[in-house]
């Protein structure tokens, strides 16, 4: 497998495990619109903390994805 791909495939890693962590730990503005009833986006989402959360679980997955391509045990070019 060359970088490229191993590259792109932790950039599709990153980006999954992004959108599941983003809901955690968010909590929707007390005071909703008085018209509509809307409450909007959080008040503080922690952008940084959920990237950096991110981050370190997408490198796991990514680390266990890498360790299953390239082991021999799972190969489709010898034809088990």
């Amino acid at each position: 497998m060359s970088w490229f791909t191993a590259f792109v495939v932790y950039v599709l890693v990153w980006w999954t495990v992004l959108f599941a962590v983003l809901p955690f730990g968010t909590r929707p503005n007390p005071e909703a619109d008085s018209v509509t009833g809307w409450r909007g986006a959080p008040a503080r989402p922690m952008l940084g903390k959920k990237v950096l959360w991110t981050t370190l679980i997408s490198a796991v997955v990514w680390a266990a994805i890498m360790a299953v391509v390239l082991s021999p045990f799972l190969s489709f070019r010898t034809g088990l």
